[in-house]
C-alpha cells in the first residue's frame, strides 16, 4: 500500500487529532525546558547542598566549592573546589572545572559527558604512619534496611564499563594537574601538565617526580562506540615503572605499551569485552621470577573477557603473542556456589626451533642458542574445588613429533654428563672447591659398586618409578600441590631423580620461578630425546649430591659416616643415608653421642623397609629393617654434640632445601671429662645418655597413647590398643638393654 492510499484512508479529523496532541507536547516541552532553564541555578545549588550533605554524612568528607553557575545551556562552571577528609589531609583541590553533558542520553537517565575543562588541579594522596586521606574509598556505608543479596557480576560489569566510558569526555582539556603519592619512605608526583580530547584524538605530557623523564599518552578515544586505543610512551628512553620496586622488590620498564578496548556487549545476562595489550622491549628483574633481567622484545595478547553472573574468565579465543609463537589461554574463576579455579593453555603444533628462539631473553640462560628439528605442541590444564582439594586435576604434557630432534646444544651441553666432567658444588650460592667426576678421581664410584640396598633405598625414598618414568611423576606432583594448597603455603616437591641431578649438574641453586621451569624443560630434554641412559643418571647422581656438610659423592659419604667403602653398606646404613638426602647436612643430627640411631628415626626405616619390601628389594625384617645395627664410626661419634630431642626432631624434619640454623652445633671439639662431684662419687655417676634415651622412649609411648582414636571404639579395644603400644616400648627397651644402651 504506497503513502498516497493509506492518507486516503485516514480520516481528516484523526489527522487534526495528530497534529494536535503533537502540538501541545512541543508547547509543554517549550514550557519544561523555560521553567528548568529559568530555574536552573536554583536546582544547581540545591544539588551542591545535598551533595555537601551526602559526603559529610556518608564519608566524613568536607567538599567546598567557591563558585558553581550555569555558563550555557549545560555548561556549568566551578573554581575553588577542595575536599577535605575529616582529620585527614586536603584529598583534592581545583581552581577552575567547567564540564557540559549531552542532551539526548539525559532524556534516558544517563550522564554523558560532552565537554569538560580542568585548571590547575592536585589530587593528593598520603599513606602517613598507616593514616591514609583516601581510607573512606574502603569503608562501608551502613544501611540496616538493605539486604544482602548475590551479586550479578555480568550486569554489575556492563554497568561499571558502561559509567567509565559515559564519563570519558568527547572533548578534554587538562592543565597542570599533579597526581601525587606519599609515604613513610616514599614520594610519588604524576604532573600532567597538558592532556586534551580532540575529536576523539588524545595527547598528554607528563613530567614523573619533577625530573627530565617525560611520559606521553596517545591514541584515539571513542567512548560511546565503545572504542579506545591508546600508547603510552617516553620521551627519552624508557618508561619506568616508580613505586613498584619498594613495593615488590621488582624493576619494570618497557619502551611502549598499547591497550586496546575494542568492544564491549551484553547478551544473555553475560558480558563480553573484547581487549588487545602489546609491549615492546618489557623489562622486568624480581628475585623470585628470575637471577637476571627478563626482556620480551615483543609480546601481546588478545584478551577476551567473558563475566556472566558467578564467574569471571578469559576465554580460549584469546591469544597470547610472544615472538615467533602464539598459544591459547584459558582462565575461569566461579564465586558461587562453590570456589571453582579452571586454567587451560595450548600452543598446538609449531616449530620446535620458533619455540626455544622465543624464550624471554636471560630467562633459560642453560638453552640460549640451541639448535633443533621437528615440531612441538604444549598443553596444559589445572582443575581446583577449593572445597574438595583431594580432586585437583592437573596435567601438563609436552609433545614431538617424529622429526623432532636436537642438532645442536647451546650455552650448555647436555651430553657433557655422559663423560668425565668438572663438578663445582655451591653453598649459599658460592662456589666450593670442583671435584672430577670420572675415573680419575679415586672416590668415583661406578653403580656396580654401589650397594644394592643403597640404590633401592634411595629410589625407593626419592624416586620409586625411576626406570619408568620420563623424568617427571604426574601423580607426586599432584599430591604435592594439593599439600601446598591445605598448608596455604608452597614447598617444591615432587623432584625425580633426574629432576634432582640437573639442578645441581647444570643450574644454579638459585630458587626462581625461571630456574624451575629450565630445570623442567632440561629434564624433558635429556629423558625424552635419550641424551642420558638411566643408570648413567643414577651413577652421575651417586657421585655428585651433597651427603652432609661438605661431603658429596657416595663415597666420601659411605667413609665419613661408616668407614666403608659404598659397596660394603649393609641395609639399615643404606636406609640412613636415604633419610638424609633431602636435608643432608641434618646427618649428624640423627645419632646419639654414643653413636646409635635416635629413637625417633625407627619409623622412617619401618615405613621405607616395607615399602622396599613391596617392591620385592627386601624381605620382610621384624628388627626395624636394620635400624638398631646402624652405628656411626667411632672416630667420629665422641665428637657429635648432645642436642636434645625436640631440637634433633625440628632439624630432622626441616622444610626440604632449607638451610638448617647453624646456631646449633653439629660438631664440638672433644672436651676433657669433668671429675665426678662427692655425691656422684658417693652415689655412682648417671649416664645421661642412657637417662635421655630411657625418656624418649618413655615420651613416644606417651605420645603413642594420647594419639590414640577413640571414635568408634570401644573401652576394651582401645585398653588393647594400649596395652600393644607398652608391649612394643617394653621389647624396645628390652633390645636397647641387651645392646648396653640402657
Amino acid at each position: 500500500m504506497d503513502k498516497n492510499s493509506l492518507m486516503r484512508r485516514l480520516h481528516p479529523k484523526y489527522i487534526r487529532l495528530a497534529v494536535i496532541i503533537a502540538a501541545s507536547l512541543f508547547v509543554l516541552l517549550l514550557i519544561g525546558g523555560y521553567i528548568a532553564y529559568n530555574k536552573r541555578e536554583s536546582i544547581l545549588q540545591h544539588e551542591i547542598t545535598k551533595a555537601k550533605e551526602r559526603a559529610k554524612k556518608q564519608y566524613r568528607l568536607d567538599l567546598i566549592i567557591g563558585s558553581a553557575h550555569f555558563t550555557g545551556l549545560t555548561t556549568i562552571t566551578c573554581t575553588d573546589i577542595t575536599i577535605v577528609p575529616e582529620n585527614r589531609d586536603s584529598l583534592l583541590s581545583i581552581k577552575h572545572f567547567d564540564v557540559s553533558i549531552k542532551l539526548f542520553p539525559l532524556l534516558f537517565g544517563n550522564i554523558k559527558l560532552a565537554n569538560v575543562d580542568l585548571l590547575n588541579g592536585h589530587l593528593n594522596l598520603t599513606d602517613i604512619k598507616g593514616v591514609k586521606n583516601f581510607d573512606f574509598l574502603f569503608k562501608k556505608k551502613t544501611d540496616s534496611t538493605q539486604t544482602h543479596t548475590k551479586v550479578d557480576l555480568g550486569e554489575l560489569s556492563n554497568n561499571l564499563i558502561k559509567q567509565v566510558l559515559y564519563k570519558i569526555p568527547d572533548n578534554l582539556l587538562v592543565n597542570n594537574f599533579l597526581v601525587s603519592f606519599t609515604n613513610d619512605s616514599t614520594q610519588l608526583k604524576l604532573l600532567t601538565q597538558t592532556a586534551r580530547i580532540d575529536d576523539g584524538q588524545l595527547s598528554s605530557t607528563i613530567k614523573l617526580n619533577d625530573t627530565v623523564a617525560t611520559w606521553h599518552f596517545s591514541g584515539t578515544m571513542h567512548p560511546s562506540d565503545k572504542q579506545i586505543d591508546v600508547k603510552l610512551y617516553a620521551d627519552n628512553g624508557k618508561v619506568e615503572i616508580p613505586f613498584i620496586g619498594k613495593r615488590f622488590k621488582a624493576k619494570v620498564n618497557f619502551d611502549n605499551i598499547t591497550i586496546k578496548l575494542n568492544n564491549v556487549k551484553h547478551h544473555n545476562n553475560e558480558t563480553q569485552i573484547e581487549t588487545y595489550c602489546s609491549a615492546h622491549n618489557l623489562l622486568i628483574n624480581q628475585p623470585g621470577l628470575a637471577a637476571n633481567d627478563i626482556v620480551v622484545p615483543d609480546g601481546s595478547i588478545e584478551a577476551n573477557f567473558f563475566i556472566g553472573p558467578n564467574y569471571i574468565s578469559l576465554d580460549s579465543s584469546s591469544v597470547i603473542h610472544l615472538k615467533k609463537i602464539s598459544a591459547h589461554p584459558f582462565i575461569k574463576y566461579t564465586l558461587n556456589p562453590v570456589k571453582l579455579y579452571e586454567f587451560k593453555i595450548s600452543t598446538g603444533w609449531q616449530n620446535a626451533q620458533d619455540i626455544f628462539d622465543s624464550f624471554p631473553n636471560g630467562m633459560f640462560e642453560s638453552l640460549a642458542g640451541i639448535k633443533v628439528a621437528g615440531k612441538l605442541n604444549y598443553s596444559a590444564y589445572f582443575f581446583l574445588n577449593k572445597n574438595l582439594p583431594d580432586s585437583l586435576r592437573v596435567d601438563s604434557r609436552m609433545e614431538k613429533d617424529a622429526d623432532f630432534k636436537i642438532l645442536a646444544y647451546g650455552k650448555t651441553d647436555l651430553s657433557k654428563l655422559n663423560k668425565p666432567f668438572v663438578y663445582t658444588p655451591y653453598e649459599k650460592n658460592k662456589p666450593m672447591p670442583s671435584r672430577m667426576i670420572g675415573p680419575s678421581n679415586p672416590n668415583y664410584t661406578p653403580l656396580e659398586d654401589i650397594s644394592p640396598y643403597l640404590r633401592n633405598a634411595v629410589m625407593t625414598a626419592e624416586d620409586p618409578t625411576f626406570y619408568k618414568n620420563h623424568g617427571f611423576v604426574e601423580k607426586a606432583i599432584r599430591q604435592s600441590i594439593i599439600t601446598d594448597i591445605k598448608k596455604h603455603e608452597f614447598k617444591r616437591g615432587g623432584s625425580t631423580i633426574s629432576m634432582q641431578l640437573v639442578k645441581n649438574s647444570f643450574l644454579t641453586r638459585k630458587k626462581t620461578l625461571s630456574r624451575k621451569i629450565e630445570e623442567i624443560l632440561i629434564v624433558w630434554l635429556i629423558e625424552n630425546n635419550h641424551v642420558m641412559t638411566k643408570d648413567r643418571i643414577l651413577e652421575v647422581y651417586f657421585n655428585i649430591i651433597e651427603w652432609g656438610p661438605g661431603i658429596y659423592g657416595i663415597a666420601e659419604a659411605s667413609h665419613y659416616y661408616f668407614g666403608k667403602t659404598p659397596a660394603e653398606l649393609d641395609l639399615g646404613e643404606s636406609i640412613f643415608l636415604a633419610s638424609i638426602v633431602p636435608r643432608p647436612k641434618a646427618g649428624l643430627y640423627a645419632f646419639l653421642p654414643d653413636g646409635s640411631l635416635r629413637p625417633g628415626l625407627e619409623n622412617y626405616f619401618n615405613s621405607l623397609g616395607r615399602m622396599m619390601m613391596g617392591k620385592g628389594f627386601v624381605q620382610a625384617d621384624s628388627s626395624s629393617y636394620g635400624f638398631y645395627t646402624v652405628r656411626l664410626k667411632e672416630s667420629l661419634r665422641r665428637n657429635v654434640a648432645p642436642v636434645d630431642s625436640a631440637s634433633a626432631n625440628r632439624i630432622l624434619n626441616a622444610p626440604v632445601d632449607d638451610d638448617i640454623d647453624l646456631a646449633l652445633p653439629i660438631i664440638e671439639e672433644p672436651q676433657q671429662e669433668k671429675k665426678p662431684n662427692f655425691f656422684q662419687r658417693l652415689f655412682g655417676k648417671k649416664d645421661t645418655v642412657q637417662q635421655k634415651t630411657d625418656q624418649m622412649l618413655k615420651d613416644e609411648e606417651d605420645q603413642r597413647i594420647k594419639a590414640i582414636d577413640p571414635t568408634g571404639k570401644t573401652n576394651k579395644e582401645i585398653r588393647q590398643e594400649k596395652r600393644a603400644i607398652k608391649d612394643d616400648i617394653k621389647a624396645k627397651r628390652k633390645a636397647l638393654k641387651d645392646q648396653g644402651k640402657l
